[in-house]
């Protein structure tokens, strides 16, 4: 691995849609996109005009046309909730080769509001009850994600001899960083009436959604946009904003079909991140903070052996014992997570934009944390998760 492409980019700036969560109000998909790269254009100081790659889950060539700019770059991966991984992966080589100079990488998913105002953007045919895939799988009691994961907890629990409540501490913890962010959904009673602290008592009454996997195992459905940009370190270091580097990167996937798994307690987080771990030079020990996909508490603590981070059987672990917890010696999912902060079906850009706004030191400012939110963290390992436990995109990002 070519470890000179480490640190060759730098996000300068992170923000999300004026609103988001359950809008009173629905917006649709295009929207939120809209909302989030005028933010971040604000933010930084970096006119639109100035971004010459665009990088989205298949949104690209609109948002381009919307925005009125003609990239050099264009990139639409869409493998799910882990793109937004692989877009700053893409941007980072796209930088590095001299091709582009701002790259603009975005998200806006109405995944609350398609309800009212019809569907969240471009598609692949994934989930078609026509498909092959849908076809295979459904005979198998595969039918969607909350079935696809309860057999992934239950061969986990099988295995390791842990049981549902074991994981329930992931949901109970991530709720405690939620209470700290006023822009979470379960910040409170206030934001939602379902808000505030709960219990691990709470987690395994809820009401079952797919067994052994409750409610309160499973993340939100929510409307979120959200906007990053990189830019090639010159650039990086005039700016208003702190650079936050990108010291490691990398993908990978083991499946696409959910049947073809080879292993339900182990994903590709492993090589994805030992990849990204290569490039930055260094490894599990140096990570101060994770920031995680969690579309259910199974898929944290998976991912958390995976990274390196604990042992096998053990990534529950972090969280009962209190090492991701606020004021924990490795804070895991500082915003509240996809389970209590905002889920809108793809997870990976609100990753990004926590990731951010730790390393710059800017993720406690009474609108997006309140005090005991900003973590002394200089180190993050971020990974996204798409599919089934199938793809993956990792990150080691490092602060100035």
């Amino acid at each position: 691995m070519n470890t000179q492409f480490s640190r060759s980019a730098a996000i300068v700036g992170a923000a999300e849609a004026t609103e988001i969560g359950y809008l009173k109000d629905p917006k649709t998909a295009i929207q939120l996109h809209i909302e989030a790269i005028k933010a971040v254009s604000d933010q930084t100081g970096i006119p639109i005009s100035s971004i010459d790659g665009i990088f989205s889950a298949g949104w690209s060539s609109e948002l381009a046309e919307h925005l009125g700019i003609h990239p050099k770059y264009i990139d639409t991966t869409q493998v799910g909730g882990c793109s937004f991984e692989m877009h700053v992966h893409h941007a980072m080589a796209a930088i590095y080769a001299g091709i582009i100079d701002v790259a603009l990488i975005s998200h806006g998913q109405n995944g609350y509001s398609m309800r009212k105002v019809g569907g969240s953007g471009p598609r692949r045919g994934l989930g078609n009850d026509n498909s092959p895939a849908s076809q295979m799988t459904s005979a198998y009691g595969l039918s969607g994600a909350p079935s696809n994961y309860s057999h992934a907890m239950t061969r986990y629990n099988y295995v390791y001899g842990t049981t549902p409540e074991d994981f329930a501490h992931v949901a109970k913890v991530t709720r405690d960083w939620a209470t700290l962010n006023p822009r979470a959904v379960m910040h409170s009673k206030e934001t939602h009436k379902a808000g505030g602290p709960i219990t691990i008592e709470d987690v395994q009454s809820a009401r079952i959604v797919s067994w052994p996997l409750t409610l309160l195992h499973c993340c939100l459905v929510t409307d979120h946009g959200g906007a990053v940009l990189l830019t090639r370190p010159e650039i990086a270091r005039s700016l208003k904003t702190r650079p936050v580097w990108v010291a490691g990167a990398g993908e990978s996937m083991g499946h696409s079909n959910m049947l073809e798994m080879e292993d339900f307690t182990a994903t590709s987080a492993m090589a994805s991140s030992a990849a990204a771990y290569e490039m930055a030079g260094m490894g599990p020990d140096d990570m101060e903070m994770a920031l995680v996909y969690d579309s259910f508490t199974v898929t944290a603590a998976i991912t958390m052996e995976m990274l390196g981070l604990a042992p096998r059987g053990q990534g529950y672990r972090l969280w009962k014992d209190g090492d991701a917890a606020p004021g924990g010696r490795l804070p895991i999912n500082t915003n509240g997570g996809g389970l209590s902060f905002n889920h809108s079906g793809m997870y990976g850009m609100q990753l990004l934009i926590e990731a951010y706004r730790q390393l710059s030191g800017t993720a406690e400012d009474g609108i997006n944390g309140l005090p005991g939110k900003q973590t002394g963290a200089s180190t993050c390992i971020v990974n996204g998760t798409g599919g089934s436990l199938s793809t993956t995109g990792t990150l080691v990002l490092v602060a100035d």
